[in-house]
């Protein structure tokens, strides 16, 4: 059996309906009939509920958004997936998460060094930032942001789900670290560009420093001091350090990653 956690997210879903035929099994916190996968009631906050799901043998797909609790719970239902004897956990992490780290790359960092030391074989998957979250930053036509000019990365989730379907249904290797990218990396002008282009509409990108980005932040709603570690991350992301990219998605799928275009075109009524 697969067991999917964080199924009702965007890769979640993506990846419970490229695994018929390998007996998966949705974690949700609610029913959820829309899946097309069976499915079980269990929740990180009872990390026990998780772990009363597995079996020797199965395989586990580590995915959630960060909350709170997020590091400790993720590190239980490591434990336990450990003592059911599973033979494998593939895990959704952050590029650059190492401990230490700014925000959700710090707490990535942590569960993953716990990962990587509880004897289970392991997948680790650090994606770029995901393209699912611009239509929620490019509300009414225009993103802010502290990025600079510098390519950024930006990989399709829908890849992320091909590459865990990939690793979860082939034979159990080593573990490793792999480190997922999508197409080219573009400016945050460039990404603007395209989705103008899409969308035929005007869309731009306003760059902001720093403490001009954190004190828009504030002015959205998100308290400090949150807003000014995400108007630093921003930067630090934008200084040319997540425009390289990888092999990965297509020596493990087949496929290159999705396009920008591919993304706008399948996305774009959420833009609207």
């Amino acid at each position: 059996m697969i067991v999917i956690t964080g199924a009702t997210g965007n890769i979640g879903r993506a990846l419970a309906a490229r695994l018929h035929g390998h007996d998966p099994l949705a974690v949700v916190r609610r029913p959820a009939d829309d899946l097309q996968s069976r499915y079980a009631i269990a929740d990180f906050d009872r990390p026990e509920t998780i772990g009363d799901l597995l079996s020797p043998g199965d395989r586990l797909f580590l995915n959630s958004g960060i909350w709170p609790g997020f590091v400790a719970a993720h590190r239980a239902v490591i434990d336990l997936a450990a003592k059911a004897g599973v033979a494998q956990i593939v895990a959704v992490s952050v590029r650059g998460a190492a401990p230490g780290r700014r925000l959700a790359m710090g707490l990535h960092g942590l569960v993953d060094a716990h990962l990587e030391e509880s004897g289970v074989p392991y997948a680790i998957l650090r994606p770029s930032g995901f393209m699912q979250t611009l239509p929620r930053d490019f509300r009414d036509g225009t993103m802010y942001g502290a990025y600079g000019s510098a390519g950024v990365n930006y990989i399709d989730t829908r890849d992320i789900a091909d590459v865990a379907a990939a690793l979860l249904t082939a034979p159990v290797g080593p573990g490793r670290v792999y480190e997922l990218t999508g197409p080219p990396s573009l400016s945050h002008d460039g990404i603007a560009a395209e989705i103008g282009k899409a969308l035929g509409r005007k869309a731009r990108y306003v760059n902001l420093s720093v403490p001009e980005m954190a004190a828009h932040l504030v002015r959205q709603g998100i308290p400090q001091p949150f807003a000014g570690e995400l108007a630093a991350l921003q930067a630090e992301t934008g200084d040319g350090s997540w425009e390289a990219t990888t092999t990965v998605v297509a020596e493990l799928t087949g496929h290159a990653p999705r396009s920008w275009q591919e993304f706008l075109t399948d996305h774009r009524h959420l833009f609207a």
